[in-house]
């Protein structure tokens, strides 16, 4: 269940980017200068919950069918209740970090991961799969680099290898 919560979270990271590309196509009226863009919070430019939860989904799917790191999310992936706490967890984390009224309440990182043995390797698939989701909708890489920056430091309290 660590290792599924750890990619979660790696995953929730990589979808707030990805909500980023969702907000720019909700805010692309020409009336809105690009400076009020910028000083808007990335959980705006992303498009909020709602774009959050979609980039969730989309990530969360990647993640189950890549056999790369799909092992880690299995037991949750199996359980319809505690994949839907697991995308909940995950779409607050986001939310939270990119600025928006949502609050995380799962465990700190270092704690949720320890002992799942999480390789460098395994996190970039992570990455690579929250990436995936980000570009199929679209966000700008402005967003998706801001949002890979916001989560990128925690790599070092989920690999252990």
């Amino acid at each position: 269940m660590k290792k599924l919560f750890t990619a979660v979270l790696i995953v929730g990271a990589l979808m707030l980017g990805s909500m980023n590309v969702l907000a720019q196509d909700t805010m692309s009226d020409k009336s809105m200068s690009k400076k009020h863009m910028k000083t808007r919070s990335l959980y705006h430019r992303l498009g909020g919950k709602k774009a959050i939860k979609a980039v969730v989904d989309e990530f969360v799917n990647n993640v189950a069918g890549d056999t790369r790191i799909n092992s880690f999310f299995a037991k949750t992936a199996a359980d319809p209740k505690r994949l839907k706490k697991f995308k909940g967890l995950l779409v607050d984390q986001i939310c939270q970090a990119s600025g928006g009224p949502c609050h995380y309440k799962g465990k700190d990182m270092k704690t949720a991961h320890k002992g799942m043995g999480i390789s460098g390797a395994d996190f970039n698939a992570l990455v690579e799969d929250l990436v995936k989701a980000l570009d199929k909708f679209k966000v700008g890489e402005t967003e998706k680099n801001e949002l890979l920056g916001v989560l990128g430091p925690m790599k070092g309290d989920i690999v252990e290898k």
